[in-house]
Order: C-alpha cells, then sequence, then structure tokens
C-alpha cells in the first residue's frame, strides 16, 4: 500500500532537497569570505531544518501505522550491531584521515570544494566546534533516520525488494549532497550503498549513525587547519594567495 503522504515526502526528498541544498552552499561559495555569526547561523538554520524533516517523517510513519522499529530505530542484535558500528566506524577514520593527509602533499585550489567548505562553512575557532559538534550529532541521527530509515523502507515496500531499498537509499542520499559536483556525488552513492547494506544487516541505524558522526567530525574539525596551511605553504613557494585565506 503506498500512503500519498509519505509519497509526497520522498518526493521532497528527491527533489527540493538537493535544489535546496546547492543553492545554500552557491551563494556562500559566491561571497569573499563567512565570519562567525555566518557560520553560527548557518550552524542553527541547518539543525532546525534538519530536526523539522525527521520530526515530519516521525509524525506521519506513526499516523500511517508505521512503527519506529520498522525504520531502523532498534538494536535486535546486539552483538553484530556493535561490531559493525566500530568496524564501519573504523574504517570510515581511516579513509577520512588518510584523504585529509592527502591534502599535504597536493596542491589545494583556494576556490575548490575543500577550501571553500573548510574556510567558510566548517569551525574556526572552540566555539564554533561546540556548536559544530551539535550539528554534527544531528546531522548523524538525521540523515540516517531519513534515508537509511525512511527512504530505505519506503523503497524496499514499493520496489518489493531489499536491493531496491538500498539503490533508492543511496541515490536519494547522494542527490542530498548535489552541491559537491558529480564527483561528490559518485563518493556519496557508493558511501550511501555501504551504509544501506549495513542498516540492512544489523536491522539497526547505530552502526550507519555512528560512522556518519565519525566522518563528518574529523572533516569538520581537521579540515579547516589542514586547508589553511596547504595554502600558507603553495603561498611561500611563490603562488598569490588572496589575504581573505590567510586569516
Amino acid at each position: 500500500m503506498v500512503h500519498w503522504d509519505l509519497a509526497l515526502i520522498v518526493v521532497f526528498l528527491a527533489t527540493a532537497v538537493p535544489l535546496m541544498g546547492r543553492r545554500r552552499i552557491q551563494q556562500l561559495m559566491r561571497i569573499p569570505h563567512t565570519d562567525k555569526a555566518e557560520r553560527l547561523t548557518l550552524y542553527a538554520s541547518t539543525t532546525a531544518f534538519q530536526w523539522l524533516i525527521a520530526a515530519i517523517i516521525y509524525w506521519r510513519t506513526t499516523a500511517d501505522g508505521i512503527p519506529a522499529w520498522r525504520l531502523g530505530l532498534q538494536i535486535t542484535r546486539p552483538v553484530l550491531t556493535g561490531a559493525l558500528g566500530v568496524g564501519l566506524a573504523t574504517v570510515v577514520l581511516v579513509n577520512q584521515l588518510y584523504s585529509l593527509r592527502r591534502i599535504a602533499s597536493t596542491p589545494v585550489e583556494p576556490d575548490g570544494m575543500l577550501a571553500q567548505m573548510a574556510l567558510k562553512v566548517f569551525p574556526q575557532d572552540t566555539p564554533e566546534r561546540l556548536a559544530f559538534l551539535a550539528v554534527v550529532i544531528t546531522v548523524a541521527f538525521c540523515e540516517e533516520w531519513i534515508y537509511r530509515g525512511f527512504v530505505q523502507r519506503m523503497f524496499q515496500d514499493w520496489g518489493g525488494s531489499v536491493a531496491a531499498g538500498i539503490f533508492g537509499s543511496a541515490l536519494l542520499f547522494a542527490g542530498a549532497h548535489l552541491y559537491q559536483g558529480r564527483r561528490g556525488l559518485l563518493s556519496t552513492f557508493a558511501v550511501g550503498l555501504v551504509f544501506s547494506t549495513v542498516r540492512f544487516w544489523s536491522g539497526s541505524l547505530i552502526p550507519a549513525i555512528a560512522a556518519h558522526f565519525v566522518a563528518d567530525l574529523v572533516a569538520g574539525y581537521l579540515s579547516p587547519s589542514l586547508v589553511r596551511e596547504a595554502l600558507r605553504r603553495q603561498a611561500s613557494g611563490g603562488g598569490v594567495i588572496d589575504s581573505d585565506w590567510q586569516d
């Protein structure tokens, strides 16, 4: 049975969310730099929006008789869930550290997505890091609830197979990261496939939530200093760098 209210939520996630996210990031990319107030405002609005969508999904699924446990809010196999959580989070951590370490050995484009995100979106001092931590907790839970919980279940039910749920979840999850460009879409889609598969194996969102938290926290906390140092190193080697990137 197709619940039209749930179908409309899926359509919104597949169309409006990617376009809204890309537009928002493009607006940030066009300005020379962001200040503390702008970053904190971004964190607050992101947190509010994510919890709003998560709450709407909980409201409508409950109203339509779909219990939260069917969307992954359960731990029926604690040993397997714990093992998958630790294993997936460890793999994500190693991959993130390796990717960030490459910043030290490869050129960084000042106008590229990595530099722009690191210096305009990610936190720059301790108060911002504390606020960003709230964002990371929110995104880790809400996006997993939305895409690995709700969307995966909807596609699995509508498509009549586990594969449909995994593929549909990964596709919409990648779409939500449209602002990252084609390369980001492909990598996010691959991550979505892995997370969705683990969610199916464990029957729980916990492993994906843990890995998602690790990925975003490491990127947000370490990227700014690494990118800034890389840009300074490139400038001292004979390149010219805009003053907006130096502080």
